[in-house]
């Protein structure tokens, strides 16, 4: 059944549906999981369909490509699934298959951003199973819902912190040398970083730390005054200028406000 699942379309409901009767047939399959946009019933006509194929933990990696394999063999010609990828030029199945095993890197800085969160937030949090939630689903509601373990998270918040102090440490240097774009990049990693230590702080899973800020800061954790502060950090007129020290102040500003919280 898909009662508490919202379609923007017929064509993305008849094309989930045939991938969940596809899926059910093979045994290793847990649930059938819509993820992103439709599972939050914010999807439009031309949004993607995501779907995400949770299998069970002990599923070995050839199976899961010998399935990745056949899966694309048997969708890449059905009328269906053809209609819906011509509908609009945005139109996208992606799939993904995953055995739910979720790790947490060790945070270094200077490194690229742990998306740990987003990855339980997205399949697990906010997914909503197209058919039946299988046994597996249902363990790993069990295990990170309404969140991850204390430990970890306070262990994830301090080095993500130091991570975004070092980020935004690094900032002047680029401007310095004349690499106002790098300088840029960089500020924009920290902006992220300070929202995942926000979310993480918070106790809430992300979606994203790139879309739906406004949604999630105001409506997810409650936070309508600080949304104002965050789209002018990354409002800069001028690349080329000390602007984006100013803007690294202002990340810095909000991270030690929230770590006196």
């Amino acid at each position: 059944m898909t009662s508490t699942l919202k379609f923007p379309t017929k064509l993305h409901q008849d094309t989930a549906e045939l991938t969940r009767d596809y899926f059910l047939t093979i045994s290793s399959a847990d649930t059938v999981l819509i993820v992103n946009s439709c599972a939050r019933g914010q999807a439009v006509p031309e949004s993607d369909l995501d779907i995400a194929i949770l299998v069970n933990p002990d599923t070995p990696a050839n199976e899961i490509k010998n399935i990745e394999a056949a899966w694309l063999t048997y969708s890449t010609n059905q009328p269906i699934f053809l209609k819906y990828k011509r509908s609009t030029h945005f139109a996208h199945i992606h799939l993904d298959i995953i055995t739910g095993n979720y790790m947490p890197a060790i945070i270094e800085v200077g490194e690229p951003i742990d998306y740990f969160e987003i990855e339980i937030g997205n399949q697990i949090c906010y997914s909503v199973p197209i058919d039946n939630a299988g046994p597996y689903f249902q363990e790993l509601q069990t295990k990170w819902l309404p969140y991850y373990d204390d430990d970890l998270r306070l262990q994830r918040l301090t080095r993500i912190q130091n991570a975004c102090n070092y980020d935004l440490d690094h900032i002047p240097f680029f401007i310095k040398r004349g690499l106002h774009f790098q300088a840029f990049d960089i500020l924009w990693k920290a902006f992220q970083e300070y929202l995942q230590t926000l979310f993480i702080a918070n106790k809430t899973y992300p979606i994203a730390y790139n879309k739906w800020i406004k949604e999630q800061v105001v409506k997810w954790l409650g936070r309508p005054e600080l949304y104002p502060k965050l789209p002018p950090i990354l409002s800069v007129s001028n690349i080329e200028s000390d602007e984006t020290n100013d803007k690294a102040r202002m990340i810095r500003e909000l991270l030690n406000n929230l770590t006196s919280e």
